[in-house]
């Protein structure tokens, strides 16, 4: 069965391409320059394929830039740190890039009809603290329709599914999940701030840190600080 997986090399869409390779699936990969803050992630997405081995790797390349609206696509807009797990959950931050996963999940299906894959994987998760409105399973319901009705392949009755196996799952589950899997959790990145090594402190990174200290389990990725979220 061909999949293509929508890695960013980040800890989620990282365990969700090993969940597809234990799926049986024949696993394409597709990131994506966006002109992101973060395009060091990129570099995690190339080492992950190349551990786990692929049948290729393709990174597509745009500029969300050019409008920003968010702190990962505007310089101008500073990242939010240092906040806890509380003030994460009250609002959709500025980190969510506007309809980011729409755009991912286009080009996924467009790559997926062409090489005939059944299936799409995303690792968006509903339990995270982010917020990000494209990352709610009705979200996902409505996406699925547009795969259903927006395709050829849909059309004639072989419709390509989303997979989004860790939608229901806590940041600590899905690491225990990595875990079964063999996730080299070394390889991967979650750093919103765009250095060369991992800041500690913006959302992405301190809700990494709080998930592994409370299984009382050491993050093997090198921060320049590392400041547990409460």
């Amino acid at each position: 069965m061909k999949a293509v997986i929508l890695l960013s090399g980040g800890l989620d869409s990282s365990t969700v391409l090993y969940q597809a390779m234990a799926d049986g699936c024949e696993c394409y990969a597709l990131s994506f320059n966006y002109r992101q803050r973060h395009q060091r992630e990129l570099l995690s997405a190339s080492a992950i394929t190349t551990r786990v081995g692929v049948v290729q790797h393709q990174v597509v390349t745009f500029d969300l830039s050019q409008w920003g609206g968010s702190a990962l696509t505007d310089s101008s807009i500073d990242l939010p740190q240092k906040r806890s797990l509380l003030e994460m959950s009250q609002n959709i931050p500025i980190t969510y890039v506007p309809a980011r996963n729409t755009i991912f999940l286009s080009f996924a299906l467009a790559y997926a009809e062409t090489i005939a894959a059944e299936r799409v994987y995303i690792g968006v998760n509903a339990l995270d603290y982010s917020g990000y409105p494209d990352c709610r399973p009705d979200y996902l319901q409505a996406m699925q329709e547009v795969f259903c009705l927006g395709t050829k392949q849909g059309r004639l009755g072989h419709p390509i599914n989303i997979v989004a196996p860790l939608i229901e799952l806590k940041k600590t589950e899905i690491i225990q999940l990595g875990n079964q899997l063999g996730v080299p959790w070394e390889l991967t990145w979650s750093c919103y701030a765009g250095g060369e090594v991992a800041c500690g402190v913006c959302d992405s990174c301190r809700l990494r840190l709080a998930a592994f200290a409370e299984l009382e389990l050491v993050d093997p990725l090198n921060y320049s600080t590392r400041r547990i979220c409460t």
